[in-house]
């Protein structure tokens, strides 16, 4: 005997992606106009609850809807289960129901641990992500991805869970801290290399009214990113394929990030993973030593690194990307480039080729 359960799916996880300055301030005519619910929960960390958290709590307060502000210890070292407990539990003290909706304001911490609170809280609730830092903008608020960090590695437990909004604005980024405006960069320059060499020149051209914080170039960093990622997002929401590419400079990132117990910022480790893979990918003979040049000069010209910390251990590199989410029984793939603008997916890449380029970064 079989029975057959038909689940095809016919929800739609489509959504708007906000992108201006000063948009902050509209937050509560958006909510009230496009996104009503019953309770709102502002989920933040602690340095942003005191930039713009409790505006934001006062400002929906005072356009008399129901507001509540839970905050966590800023920092990647909060990135974990316990946290989630914490919110969790404050959650269900409140007796929030499933018609609330989380704004998910701050980094990529923030809106990783939001939006895995949002989906697991009474089997799923609704959440707007409000990204206050340029990875958050151009990457992390963007696709879905909920997670929270584990001793064996980055994310590695999480959920897809798509936001019913993105809000961004521009003019956050001009209280954030100048190295973490820098360590986002990494995340928009990932995006030309994959997808956009055209992207990649204008990087190339104008990093120095980027690193000004002009707003106009701000504006278009953030759209041409948020463009791309839309682009591969709706071909693959789940990471079965081609989105992978979006992990381009990750898996070595991910892993330096590990192996410095989360010392080295994500967007410094994705820097000195992307220049790896790009390397790796020479030494495959997939990739021009003309662009990797052309790569490594980018990326220090943002005043990112572009070597390993002395304090790290290669070896324990190499090990923890075997934790790697896309490893298969143990076995990491990589993303690589054939060129500047072209990713490839899946390469499975050979012990003494990455242990050459770690001592070559070193």
């Amino acid at each position: 005997m079989k029975i057959h359960i038909d689940l095809k799916k016919t929800e739609d996880n489509s959504y708007d992606i906000i992108i201006g300055s000063r948009i902050l301030n509209r937050i509560p005519e958006i909510l009230k106009k496009e996104n009503p619910a019953d309770n709102y929960i502002i989920i933040t960390d602690s340095n942003i609850k005191e930039i713009y958290g409790k505006d934001l709590l006062n400002n929906i307060k005072n356009n008399n809807l129901q507001t509540t502000l839970i905050s966590f210890e800023a920092g990647e070292q909060s990135k974990n289960i316990n946290t989630v407990k914490e919110i969790l539990s404050e959650m269900l003290k409140n007796n929030f129901d499933r018609d609330s909706l989380i704004l998910a304001l701050g980094g990529g911490v923030v809106g990783d641990i939001a939006g895995f609170v949002a989906s697991v809280y009474k089997r799923g609730i609704r959440y707007i992500q409000i990204p206050t830092s340029l990875i958050a903008q151009v990457d992390s608020s963007i696709g879905g991805k909920t997670g929270i960090n584990t001793r064996y590695g980055k994310n590695l437990l999480g959920t897809f869970y798509q936001p019913e909004k993105v809000i961004i604005d521009t003019s956050t980024l001009k209280t954030l801290p100048k190295q973490e405006f820098i360590n986002g960069l990494s995340e928009v320059i990932k995006h030309a290399l994959i997808k956009d060499k055209d992207f990649f020149n204008f990087l190339e051209k104008n990093i120095n009214t980027i690193l000004s914080l002009n707003n106009g170039a701000l504006e278009h960093i953030i759209k041409r990113s948020c463009e791309i990622k839309k682009e591969i997002i709706e071909k693959d929401e789940k990471e079965k394929h081609c989105r992978k590419m979006l992990n381009l400079g990750h898996t070595i990132g991910h892993s330096l990030e590990s192996a410095s117990s989360y010392k080295l910022p994500h967007g410094s480790a994705v820097s000195i993973g992307l220049l790896a893979e790009a390397k790796i990918s020479g030494e495959l003979g997939l990739l021009k030593q003309a662009e990797i040049k052309q790569i490594k000069s980018l990326l220090e010209t943002c005043r990112l690194p572009t070597t390993i910390p002395e304090f790290i251990n290669l070896k324990l590199i190499i090990k923890n990307t075997s934790y790697d989410k896309k490893a298969v029984k143990g076995e990491p793939y990589y993303v690589l480039l054939e060129k500047i603008g072209k990713a490839k997916i899946g390469v499975k890449v050979p012990d003494k080729i990455i242990s050459k380029v770690m001592e070559e970064l070193k």
